[in-house]
């Protein structure tokens, strides 16, 4: 389906907003690129409904195992609204429970909420094997253990990392990634330039990351996944359109021009 027969074809005629699609979104608590990203990422005539993953927890690693395993509550602060699309944005939460266990939370919500709830990793993962993409480079803003156990993750799913870095933070709590800037991640990917790899990952929702999938020839030439443009690529793709680079590219464009 092309972009333009997209906005002819509207699936929800009857609404005032959202009539192509009403997309989900579950974001950490303190992550304010989500929102951000997707407002320039999802198609004209898509609606985003966001609600915030929360947890009380002082430890980063229990705050993002207790967004997964609390997922239910979190959509049950929809009440009767039902969006046709949840995508769960935490790539940590995935990380430190394991595929296994990610697999069964999203089935068992997506069955109980009657609509499919998809995760960043599972939209990486996708995307990743739509491509042919099997050796990684993979760069992430985490503190180690956190690297660790994404780098566990992509493994246990049979790819094999090539290489990979860590864009430093100002502290090993996972919500300083949110004070990160493309411009940080651009500068820190040129000086860990990846080696001959099928795919660059640049992973966690929370790092801007738009900019360095659209252009990225300074540091590599080889595809390049972020966590938060592979996540609504999947959730559009559920409304049976399609995420258009062109239209991203405008999008974003316009984001930045309205900010000055």
């Amino acid at each position: 389906m092309t972009p333009a027969s997209q906005s002819n074809h509207p699936r929800h005629p009857q609404r005032d907003y959202g009539k192509l699609g009403r997309v989900g979104v579950l974001t950490p608590q303190a992550n304010p690129t989500v929102e951000a990203e997707f407002r320039v990422l999802l198609p004209d005539g898509v609606a985003m409904l966001t609600a915030r993953s929360t947890s009380g927890a002082k430890s980063p690693r229990q705050r993002l195992v207790d967004y997964i395993e609390q997922l239910g509550g979190c959509l049950d602060t929809y009440d009767t609204l039902r969006p046709d699309v949840v995508a769960f944005a935490c790539t940590g939460s995935a990380y430190l429970v394991g595929h296994h266990r990610e697999h069964a939370l999203l089935s068992t919500q997506s069955a109980r909420f009657g609509r499919p709830v998809i995760s960043a990793t599972q939209a990486i993962h996708s995307a990743l094997q739509a491509r042919g993409a099997s050796r990684l480079a993979v760069f992430a803003p985490y503190p180690e253990f956190l690297l660790e156990a994404g780098l566990r993750y992509w493994q246990a799913l049979g790819y094999e990392v090539v290489t990979h870095g860590r864009i430093v933070t100002r502290s090993t709590d996972t919500r300083t990634i949110y004070e990160l800037t493309s411009e940080v991640a651009r500068q820190a990917l040129r000086e860990q330039a990846p080696a001959d790899v099928d795919a660059v990952l640049l992973s966690g929702t929370g790092m801007p990351g738009l900019s360095l999938v659209l252009d990225h020839d300074d540091f590599t030439r080889c595809p390049v996944f972020s966590s938060n443009w592979c996540l609504a690529e999947a959730a559009v793709r559920e409304l049976d359109l399609v995420l258009d680079p062109d239209g991203v590219r405008e999008r974003l464009a316009r984001a930045r021009s309205a900010a000055g």
